[in-house]
């Protein structure tokens, strides 16, 4: 019976909210992306807009390459090659794919040289590695974390603890995956990354890109300086977080009473803009590309504009073994990791951040 409520129970969920401007010393907008590190969906609202310009569209058409590696052995991800060839020369990003977090092994290297391995307890023991059960496992350890340093073995590749995890991932335990690649540089070729791959199946892929313009929209009323709403004068952040979803979701927002699918509405106060523009990028994004777009979002009050304040959304992949830095994620009943901008005419933003029951705080 207790198991069955805990099933019945809804699952936790947490979300910070926090306002600040752009211009402030202590913002922490720029570090809060970078440090996003696996991001699979994209979207930004522009209310009273048609039409995107000129730089924005180019940013959001090219929003950088990923590839995709079929069947690739762990062990090359710890080579010589690799760590000098991708991890030092730039900000490499892996992510296995088609792995769920709370049954399979998972991988995830991060653009600081941390490879983070979320594995279940049989491959663990096999592997030999040290590291630490997950704090999602319960009573019953299922789940082990081991986290190793690629700069720190770069160092000296010729020690003991290097040749052990070699021996590991080519020998004891050898593990493939399919995985998610992407490599931000400077000065390098792109094709750098399909050449040294190019004995095992890979594919280079661009991220997806929709757009659409929503007519006699119904928005939010919000004032920057109230992230906890006004009573008949504005929205807080909370309500309107919800209404994002309903319009990400192409969702019917007006509560009419024969409509069975949604009884979600706008929340009041509200306007209605004659049009907004929507748009979503879907793929493996980079946190560098989100921190272009989110600047030029922040430059789009530059010229005076209709819109009182534009909104730029980023989910994590469910199933990655990190959220932000190297805080362990889980799924449980949803593996939600996302943030949320509202950006304002007068450069004030709110930040929201939300985890689900498998998650620690956002930072």
């Amino acid at each position: 019976m207790a198991t069955l409520r805990r099933l019945r129970e809804a699952p936790r969920h947490l979300l910070v909210c926090e306002k600040s401007n752009f211009s402030h010393d202590k913002s922490r907008h720029r570090h809060l992306v970078e440090t996003h590190y696996h991001n699979y969906r994209v979207s930004f609202l522009i209310p009273e807009c048609g039409m995107l310009s000129k730089e924005l569209k180019n940013l959001v058409t090219d929003t950088g390459t990923y590839y995709f590696v079929k069947n690739l052995p762990l062990h090359e991800l710890i080579t010589h090659e690799f760590i000098h060839t991708f991890i030092k020369k730039g900000s490499c990003y892996a992510l296995s794919y088609n792995t769920n977090i709370d049954e399979d092994n998972t991988v995830a290297l991060l653009p600081n040289g941390k490879l983070i391995l979320s594995l279940d307890k049989d491959t663990y023991e096999e592997t030999g590695l040290q590291g630490h059960p997950s704090q999602y496992s319960g009573r019953k350890i299922m789940k082990f974390i081991v986290s190793i340093d690629l700069m720190d073995l770069s160092f000296n590749l010729n020690s003991k603890k290097y040749e052990r995890i070699c021996w590991s991932f080519k020998e004891k335990k050898p593990i493939k995956f399919d995985f998610l690649l992407a490599w931000h540089h400077t000065g390098a070729e792109e094709s750098a990354m399909l050449s040294f791959f190019s004995k095992y199946q890979i594919q280079e892929h661009q991220p997806k890109v929709s757009m659409s313009t929503l007519s006699n929209l119904q928005c939010p009323v919000l004032q920057s300086g109230e992230l906890r709403g006004k009573p008949e004068t504005s929205c807080s952040a909370l309500e309107l977080l919800d209404w994002l979803g309903g319009v990400f979701c192409n969702a019917d927002l007006n509560n009419e009473p024969d409509n069975f699918i949604s009884n979600f509405c706008c929340p009041q106060p509200s306007t209605v803009v004659a049009q907004a523009h929507l748009c979503t990028i879907t793929g493996f994004i980079l946190p560098e590309s989100i921190s272009v777009l989110l600047e030029q979002l922040c430059h789009y009050f530059d010229e005076p504009k209709l819109a009182p304040w534009v909104t730029l959304s980023v989910q994590g992949f469910a199933d990655s073994p990190v959220s932000w830095r190297e805080n362990e994620h889980g799924f449980w009943k949803g593996g939600e990791h996302l943030y949320n901008f509202v950006i304002f005419n007068n450069q004030d933003y709110w930040l929201q951040m939300a985890v689900g029951a498998n998650d620690n705080c956002p930072p």
